[in-house]
């Protein structure tokens, strides 16, 4: 069985995929803290609660902010970018935003 060429086809699949998923997750990592880094540089020291936030980002969010983040100088200005490009990110926020305030909500 090891020895047949679909065995080994589809085993070496399974090694590339594996491959591209960890570099994927090096990458998202890597990012990740380079993003907190610039951005404690920037505004000061985050709390856990703020580098939570940021490490639940995606690699393309984090890409976005890492561009956002040169214009900053204080952490309010992190805490507008997470407020509205969450949204973006995550379209449940959105609607739920909307339905809020069709009702008057606070």
């Amino acid at each position: 069985m090891r020895e047949s060429v679909i065995y080994q086809e589809i085993l070496e699949e399974g090694r590339q995929e594996g491959r591209q998923e960890g570099r994927q997750e090096g990458r998202q990592e890597g990012e990740r803290s380079l993003v907190l880094l610039l951005l404690e540089q920037r505004v000061g020291k985050l709390s856990d609660d703020w580098r939570d936030r940021v490490s639940d980002l995606s690699l393309e969010q984090l890409e976005s902010l890492a561009i956002a983040l040169l214009g900053f100088t204080r952490q309010l200005d992190l805490e507008d970018w997470l407020s509205k490009n969450q949204e973006l990110y995550q379209p449940e926020l959105k609607m739920q935003r909307a339905s809020k305030e069709d009702r008057n909500l606070p």
